[in-house]
């Protein structure tokens, strides 16, 4: 058990199509062939973990500019980033307290443009980024063949940044911090299980966005789940690691889960 501390970073928002988090959301039936689409908020966030041997930024969020030309404007249509000028990194951390040079290393739990766009404040810095190698290979494909499921920006991540690529299923790197593939929303999407003094805090990353993922075991809709079997076999790992440690799970973008993590 490690004497850490937990700080949450509010990133923002997009609004977006419920039937992109949670398939089928929204389905038409006989009697009622044209329901209304639930088109609602997706809270971003962040982490800054205060570890004994570093601070650590867990995610980077969305790009400022990501309104403003930074992101293609079908990207822009389907996950509408509203607040994005609002919240520029820098000023979301130093809100908790917090400096670009007081972070010692980034955490990606993967690399799609709501989670990898402060990634450019590390640039040509020594800040070690840590991100699992499957992720990494899987972006730089989707960024140069246009053949993966287009939720990565190349300008968010090919940057001149320290990688610290993650090889295995499990890595730890930091005493009582471990690194766990989850593959399924993405092939290297990365969560973290975080044993502190009081309790165990389970990470899902996107692997759970929303309670309904995990709980109802609904995938992400259309193309965001990138392999179903593999989503269901993260699922089934991250019901056993919570069982196994009576861990406190924190979904990816859900307004609650910050609320709890943020009291902690």
């Amino acid at each position: 058990m490690v004497d850490a501390e937990v700080h949450v970073i509010d990133r923002g928002g997009l609004l977006c199509d419920r039937n992109s988090l949670l398939e089928g959301h929204t389905r038409a039936t006989h009697s009622d062939q044209n329901p209304d689409l639930e088109y609602a908020e997706l809270p971003v966030y962040a982490f800054v973990i205060e570890h004994p041997a570093a601070t650590i930024l867990w995610d980077t969020g969305v790009h400022h500019a990501a309104a403003a030309g930074h992101w293609p404007d079908g990207l822009c249509e389907a996950f509408y980033p509203y607040d994005a000028a609002d919240h520029r990194l820098d000023d979301d951390l130093a809100a908790a307290g917090f400096g670009i040079d007081d972070i010692d290393a980034v955490f990606q739990s993967h690399l799609h443009v709501d989670h990898a766009g402060g990634l450019e404040w590390f640039a040509g810095t020594d800040t070690p980024v840590y991100v699992h190698e499957r992720e990494l290979q899987f972006a730089y494909y989707d960024a140069v063949a246009g053949a993966g499921d287009g939720g990565y920006l190349r300008a968010d991540f090919d940057h001149d940044l320290n990688w610290v690529p993650l090889t295995r299923d499990r890595e730890t790197h930091f005493t009582d911090l471990e690194f766990v593939r989850l593959p399924g929303h993405t092939p290297g999407l990365t969560g973290s299980v975080l044993h502190l003094e009081t309790e165990t805090l389970l990470f899902t990353g996107d692997q759970a966005a929303l309670p309904e993922n995990y709980e109802a075991g609904v995938p992400p809709g259309g193309d965001f789940v990138w392999g179903k079997t593999e989503w269901r076999a993260s699922r089934h790992h991250l019901r056993e690691i919570e069982q196994q440690h009576d861990a406190t799970v924190v979904f990816g973008h859900d307004r609650g889960g910050l609320a709890d993590a943020q009291s902690r």
